[in-house]
């Protein structure tokens, strides 16, 4: 299972993106309540808000505030409702930008996107510009000292993912999207804490930048997610490892 997926770059770009952690409750409460509306307040029947809890786990999200939001969702108690879309463009050095939100007000949203494009230098484009650069998987992340690197092989196979690779101190394995949820199963069934699970956009390829535009495009990725009606920002940048650093 070869192959190098840039899994650990994309973490590295994320971990600089996602370090606003003030805002990171009420973005998980959108996801929270929007699963729960869309298909009920049972996560063993309702995938989609199985990984949203999964998401609350890994911020800390205290337990009233998940459960407020899933009764929000379900309609137990009034809330706004918040419709699903995503943005495309480009940012410095012509990268491709995915951007989910969930809003109450897409005039709103889509302008103050478009102004954090222009502000950095980017470009918000049409439906369709860049998405086709972009396939969903599942990244699940290991730590390498829990299990033997042939032992984790087996047991991703055996669960359907494409691909394990060793970056650094962890095991990166990837899957499609209907094969997510055994994935994780197997490995708690093996008892494994997983360093970190989610379903997300990974670029079929990255486009190398300078230290000057990978600044740019780093500021554009954090103003973006700043925003909050956004919910997650993909990129296919591939940045230096010293203006990650620096972020």
């Amino acid at each position: 299972m070869a192959g190098h997926s840039k899994w650990s770059k994309i973490k590295h770009i994320k971990a600089v993106v996602d370090k606003k952690k003030g805002k990171e409750f009420s973005k998980v409460a959108r996801m929270i309540m929007q699963a729960a509306r869309e298909g009920g307040g049972d996560p063993s029947a309702n995938l989609r808000l199985k990984y949203a809890l999964e998401k609350a786990r890994q911020v800390n999200m205290p337990k009233e505030n998940v459960e407020r939001a899933i009764k929000k969702g379900v309609g137990d108690v009034d809330g706004v409702v918040f419709d699903e879309t995503t943005y495309e463009g480009y940012g410095p050095g012509g990268v491709a930008i995915l951007v989910d939100v969930l809003t109450d007000n897409r005039n709103r949203t889509v302008g103050e996107v478009r102004k954090a494009f222009d502000r950095r230098g980017g470009n918000l484009g049409t439906s369709g510009c860049v998405s086709w650069m972009f396939t969903k998987q599942g990244i699940v992340t290991i730590e390498s000292d829990k299990i033997a690197e042939d032992d984790l092989i087996d047991l991703a196979l055996e669960a359907g993912a494409e691909n394990v690779e060793l970056e650094g101190d962890l095991f990166s394995v990837t899957v499609a999207p209907e094969s997510y949820d055994a994935l994780l199963e197997a490995v708690a069934a093996a008892s494994i804490e997983p360093e970190s699970s989610e379903l997300t956009m990974v670029p079929q390829n990255t486009v190398p930048l300078d230290r000057e535009n990978a600044e740019k495009v780093l500021n554009l990725l954090s103003d973006l997610d700043d925003l909050d009606d956004v919910q997650e920002v993909h990129s296919n940048a591939d940045i230096p490892e010293d203006a990650v650093a620096a972020g």
